[in-house]
Order: structure tokens, then sequence, then C-alpha cells
């Protein structure tokens, strides 16, 4: 997310000892902030909170659990065949592009609670 641009004046509220403790911003400059953040190729923009909730809970089939477990403890055993290895891989891979999804559905389930709370 690119935020070089300008951003607009500011006020802050500050407690007596000078500390700042928020930020006022006039509307349409919030609203032209917010729409940079919804510019965020990490944000899954289109999805219900409940699509993402169920997202960001994701976990591998039980059956695909299995198997990477037993895959896994032939791998340590050093008795995986060329083709166990290979789908070893794939079931890696897949891991962490579940939990790079569950991620992002994290993020934009975060981003989705502090503007509501802005609004």
């Amino acid at each position: 997310m690119d935020m070089t641009q300008t951003l607009p004046d500011v006020q802050y509220i500050t407690r007596e000892n000078g500390q700042r403790v928020g930020v006022v911003l006039a509307w349409e400059d919030f609203r032209s902030i917010q729409a940079r953040l919804m510019d965020d190729p990490d944000l899954l923009i289109g999805l219900s909170e409940i699509e993402l909730s169920a997202l960001s809970d994701g976990v591998l089939a039980v059956e695909h659990q299995a198997r990477l477990s037993a895959l896994l403890e032939r791998n340590r055993a050093q008795t995986l065949t060329v083709g166990e290895a290979k789908e070893l891989d794939r079931y890696l891979e897949q891991i962490d592009s579940l939990n790079i999804l569950k991620a992002r559905a994290r993020l934009t389930l975060q981003y989705l609670h502090q503007a509501e709370q802005v609004n």
C-alpha cells in the first residue's frame, strides 16, 4: 500500500501532557484515505464477514491431514518414494497458500471492524 502521497492537514487530540491520543480529519479527507486503503491488494474485498470468518478459520480436511502426517512420518524415516516426495511438496505448498489466504481474511476482517468503529 503506497501511503507516500501527501496527507491532508490534521488536528490532533492531545492530553494535558502533550501526548497525542487521536486525530481529527475532515470527512472528505477520511474518505479519501479510506479509498486508498481499499486499493490494498491483500484485502479480500467482496466477501461477506461470514465468508471471511469461515476462510480465516479454515483447516486442512481430516483425510488430507492424515495423509500429510503419514508422509511427514515417512519423510522423517527417510523412506519416501519420489512420488510421495512430490505429493508432500504439493501438500506443503497448499498449506502455505491456505495460510496466506487465512491471513488475508483476518486482515480484511480487522480492516472491516476498524471501519465500522469509525463509521
